[in-house]
């Protein structure tokens, strides 16, 4: 596995793999501190592309002013022998000074589909977010690229700046969610659970248990704001401190909902316990 850390050095690199077989590429972009789910992501690359580009970067633009981005954690010597070990082609490993030379003043900004949620709760997070990104896809010019569900609002953001964009590589039809990977008890896989305590971990368990019993009621027919609420009050009964938001949804536009209707709809969720915010979201009516 090659790595990176230049744009010069990328570039050449890129254009080797596209001399390579029919070059196709696909891109799984992280901020490192590797897990299942990510490895995941990888997997499912390489039975779409025939080589598969992977970036590590910790983006100071998508952390606010109170946030853990001095706490993030950093592991880019581990990472890259995990990537290496699932066939990884390529690692894109800049420095911040290498994203974001001097006198950088762009800013990407995707109206609508990020205004609430996690939008709301962490205000220029998806800005952030959406002027990495495209950055990444000019960077690396994928014709594929993959994010995991558990970000599904980011992934909804990511969609749109590539429709408005009129990104030919990738399209926002290739850019493809993966389902999200969870351990054994149900808590899906995060980089931020490594935070919790051995009692804040047993406790997070309580949400995507509770997130299922609020599915089964609204798709039961029962009153979405009294689901709503019972999650709430539960995951809070269960050692949670608060809930930022805890919202039935659209799955395409995120607007919110407060019935189930004939299209998909999403069940997405922000709690806090200890330091920690946790997201989470989950398909209803599929």
């Amino acid at each position: 596995m090659q790595i990176a850390t230049t744009r010069d050095v990328l570039r050449n690199a890129v254009a080797g793999l596209r001399q390579a077989g029919d070059g196709r590429i696909a891109l799984v972009p992280t901020m490192g501190a590797l897990h299942e789910g990510h490895l995941t992501l990888v997997r499912r690359a390489r039975e779409l592309a025939d080589h598969v580009v992977a970036s590590i970067f910790v983006n100071p633009k998508q952390f606010g002013p109170n946030e853990d981005l001095d706490a993030y954690p950093r592991q880019l010597a581990e990472d890259a022998r995990l990537l290496e070990g699932e066939g990884v082609a390529l690692l894109w490993a800049p420095t911040v000074a290498e994203m974001y030379p001097s006198g950088f003043a762009t800013n990407v900004s995707v109206a609508g589909v990020s205004d609430r949620l996690c939008g709301a709760a962490r205000p220029g997070h998806f800005d952030g977010v959406a002027t990495v990104v495209l950055k990444l896809f000019n960077q690396v010019q994928p014709d594929i690229a993959l994010f995991g569900e558990k970000d599904y609002q980011q992934l909804a953001v990511i969609r749109s700046m590539a429709r408005d964009c009129d990104l030919a590589l990738p399209e926002a039809r290739n850019i493809i969610g993966v389902p999200t990977v969870r351990e054994a008890d149900g808590l899906a896989m995060s980089s931020r659970n490594r935070y919790l305590s051995p009692e804040q971990r047993a406790a997070a368990a309580a949400l995507p248990q509770a997130m299922r019993r609020t599915i089964a009621a609204i798709e039961g027919g029962g009153d979405v704001a009294g689901a709503l609420a019972a999650l709430e009050a539960e995951v809070i009964a269960a050692g949670f401190s608060s809930v930022d938001y805890a919202d039935l949804a659209d799955a395409a536009s995120l607007a919110p909902l407060t019935a189930l209707g004939t299209g998909p709809a999403r069940v997405l969720v922000a709690a806090r316990i200890g330091g920690t915010r946790l997201i989470d979201n989950m398909a209803v009516g599929a």
